[in-house]
């Protein structure tokens, strides 16, 4: 009997959805600590977006390579791996004193740790065990558990920042960040895909096809755009709030109602999937996401606007991704997935770069952050175009069976 046999999907997908949860909880509030920590330190917004940014760059420069990794040995080691250089840029980041220690910290081996346990990691271990119909699916239930993370720990660490301090607080979602690390000995260890026909050939081959795909560049090109939408607000929607003067665990509950609402964006993604054309899908969602920036920018601003805008944008939030995976998987197949995907995602990346730090220096120089409002709708517009472009009929290689 194979030692790995134990391993039924039903505990793969379990598994898989746990790291996602825990992997992207854990990230998710670190917007909460811009106040509290650049107050107590004495940092500008700047410094602080500015170790996000790089933090988000780290993601999308290590995705591609922890991608290579899953594909040629098994998620396990990988993942495992991760949790613990993750866990230690976040203890890190607890004790840090200077612009350059979080910078390392909060930048640097957070956003490597983050790549080595990212969901898409998780997603494309889980869509192997499962037929080429449900993909879709399963893509979406990764990724409404890592909006259940975001639900969860971000009023979670709003609360322990006020009880405990945001030190203590980082420390506990530091010991968070270790439990991934059991939970990746859940997946499967074995990269082979057994429902379709293999690809001759290595990771290398596999990219320099995807390369000469135009659909696969317009949806690298169109996910930059995606990036820098959901870094900007994640990092800086708690701030926004509290510069409109109100209470600050109304950005907390900001960032928890986006991440409950893209449960239902995600899932929905992942059904529509399933049934429609994906590009269309994502079309109309980038579209959906520049009108909610705009009315964000010309209705009142208040405590129930902003949970209703949060609640509107969370819908659109990351139902983005099942699609994005899902086009990838339906052009090239899954069994160099992980490293295609981490490819688009490292353009996602260089947009949340961008995002990030520019909104710290956005407010930093104009006292507003209404331009940044403004670039982002007409980038939602820019990609809304894009995506119309994308061929989506698998490689003639592919058996989909």
């Amino acid at each position: 009997m194979n030692n790995s046999s134990w391993r039924l999907p039903v505990v793969v997908l379990l598994g898989g959805c746990l790291i996602s949860l825990i992997g992207f909880g854990v990230r998710s509030p670190l917007g909460l600590y811009l106040g509290p920590m650049t107050s107590t330190l004495g940092w500008s917004r700047e410094t602080y977006a500015l170790a996000m940014a790089i933090q988000n760059l780290l993601w999308g420069l290590g995705l591609p390579l922890a991608g290579a990794l899953a594909d040629r040995h098994g998620s396990v080691v990988v993942i495992a791996g991760g949790a613990l250089i993750y866990a230690l840029g976040i203890l890190g980041m607890s004790v840090a004193e200077s612009a350059w220690t979080l910078y390392l910290t909060a930048g640097i081996l957070v956003g490597i740790g983050v790549a080595f346990t990212a969901f898409s990691l998780a997603i494309a271990a889980m869509v192997r065990v499962v037929g080429p119909a449900k993909r879709s699916l399963v893509m979406g239930a990764g990724m409404a558990a890592g909006s259940m993370g975001q639900v969860l720990y971000s009023p979670l660490a709003q609360s322990m920042i006020v009880d405990y301090g945001w030190s203590v607080s980082l420390m506990m979602l530091a010991m968070s960040a270790l439990v991934i690390a059991p939970l990746a000995l859940l997946l499967p260890n074995d990269p082979q895909v057994h429902n379709e026909q293999p690809m001759h050939g290595s990771v290398t081959e596999a990219l320099v096809e995807a390369f000469h795909h135009r659909g696969y560049l317009l949806l690298t090109a169109g996910f930059f755009f995606c990036g820098f939408h959901v870094a900007f607000i994640t990092v800086h929607l708690p701030a926004y709030v509290t510069d409109l003067g109100l209470d600050q665990y109304v950005g907390a509950w900001c960032i928890s109602l986006i991440g409950l609402f893209n449960i239902v964006g995600s899932l929905l993604s992942g059904w529509y999937g399933q049934h429609a054309s994906k590009k269309f899908g994502l079309s109309a969602i980038y579209l959906l996401r520049a009108l909610v920036l705009l009315a964000l920018l010309l209705v009142t601003k208040t405590e129930y606007t902003m949970y209703v805008f949060a609640g509107a944008i969370g819908m659109l939030w990351l139902a983005t991704v099942p699609l994005t995976n899902g086009i990838v998987a339906q052009i090239f197949g899954v069994r160099y997935m992980a490293t295609l995907f981490g490819v688009v995602f490292l353009s996602h990346q260089i947009g949340s770069f961008t995002g990030v730090w520019m909104g710290g220096w956005m407010h930093d120089h104009t006292g507003s952050y209404d331009l940044m409002w403004q670039a982002g709708i007409v980038l939602g517009l820019a990609a809304a175009v894009i995506h119309l472009r994308i061929n989506e009929k698998p490689l003639a290689r592919l058996d989909m069976t």
